[in-house]
């Protein structure tokens, strides 16, 4: 690299970088001004998802010299991307540096502008179908949508999608949040249109939709975000969510109530998360940086060890680089052998019919 730059000079460089997405600095000089900007923004890393807690705490540890900023933990994927519009003139503690959003948000984003490319130094190891080419998100981590059940509540488990119409579970089930904004809850219809027989994407929404519509007239869809202090409650007993949420309240209630984790019978939907920048981030050194913490080993394997697989987790597992205790924990691999994969198009197409007939076909309005 610095080859290169001897030979390009300045605004040709800088504009060559950015159509690039190359990483024009060497990471002790990423490493240098992260420490000089001394913070860190993030948004929508509640601390029980995918072990984020832990991995907050590991680059905290690592960099002692950069606050971590932490926004709104529970927001969706949709409120990310307005955060990023709503503060892109703003260069206070309001305006996020870096997004964690669902696999169909990464391309909605660098389409607007919103974000801006980074390629981490590992990111020949990040499979293809899960990154974008130019370096403006890439996947991390992914999971199976699963239903967490209050047994305390719901003695007899459901084993598959349809089952949740039956009587035995009037006014039980719940989504982790709007429909019409959150990643999690639009896989989550997904999910039940692929468990009737639909492909992913438009069909799987129009499907998903016929089946929340059938739910709520049932009197067993409860409009309420579902969370593991509803589920313990019993305010939502059983709540579709992606299985290492699920695994980690299960972890935290420790028994008060007892929680099953089930991963329904026939097709079940895979989700990746993404990582990307905002265009617009008032630290984009500590920006990089974290990027580069969520990548290294150490940061695959704090998601490992919150029950999510990762985007090196083929190539590290190969290399010996995952802790047998960590392998161990994780869910069955039959349930992963049945994951159905969307492709990036097939999630916005289900994202669209979601989001835009969400009030028509089901009317639900999900509050907090």
């Amino acid at each position: 690299m610095k080859t290169l730059n001897a030979l390009v000079s300045g605004a040709s460089f800088i504009a060559m970088l950015a159509a690039s997405g190359a990483q024009a600095q060497s990471l002790a000089e990423i490493e240098a001004a992260a420490k000089a900007e001394g913070m860190l923004t993030t948004i929508a890393l509640p601390h029980d998802w995918c072990n984020y807690g832990e991995i907050i705490a590991s680059f905290k540890a690592k960099y002692p010299e950069i606050t971590v900023n932490e926004l709104n933990p529970d927001a969706g994927s949709a409120d990310e991307l307005e955060a990023i519009r709503a503060n892109k003139d703003n260069t206070g503690p309001q305006a996020p540096d870096v997004i964690d959003v669902g696999l169909a948000f990464g391309p909605q984003a660098k389409d607007e502008g919103l974000i801006q490319p980074y390629k981490v130094s590992v990111w020949d190891e990040i499979p293809a179908d899960i990154k974008d080419a130019d370096g403006f998100w890439a996947g991390s981590y992914y999971g199976v949508m699963a239903l967490g059940v209050n047994t305390d509540i719901i003695p007899t488990l459901p084993t598959k999608w349809d089952d949740l119409l039956k009587p035995e579970y009037a006014n039980a089930f719940a989504l982790t949040g709007d429909p019409r904004a959150s990643n999690q809850a639009i896989l989550a219809i997904m999910s039940a249109g692929v468990s009737r027989g639909a492909e992913p994407g438009e069909a799987s929404g129009t499907k998903g939709l016929e089946f929340m519509a059938e739910l709520n007239k049932a009197g067993n869809f409860v409009p309420v975000t579902g969370k593991s202090g509803t589920m313990a409650q019993g305010q939502t007993p059983i709540i579709a969510a992606w299985d290492y949420n699920l695994l980690s309240w299960r972890d935290q209630l420790a028994g008060n109530p007892p929680v099953e984790v089930v991963i329904p019978e026939g097709p079940v939907l895979a989700g990746v998360y993404v990582q990307a920048i905002s265009a617009y981030a008032p630290h984009p050194n500590a920006a990089k940086l974290w990027m580069e913490h969520l990548f290294s080993n150490e940061g695959q394997n704090g998601y490992v060890k919150g029950y999510c697989h990762t985007a090196r987790f083929n190539s590290m597992v190969a290399e010996g680089q995952v802790p047998q205790a960590l392998l161990d924990a994780l869910p069955p691999a039959d349930a992963y052998a049945r994951a159905v994969f969307p492709s990036v198009a097939q999630q916005e197409a289900n994202k669209a019919v979601v989001t835009g007939q969400w009030d028509a076909v089901v009317g639900a309005q999900v509050a907090e």
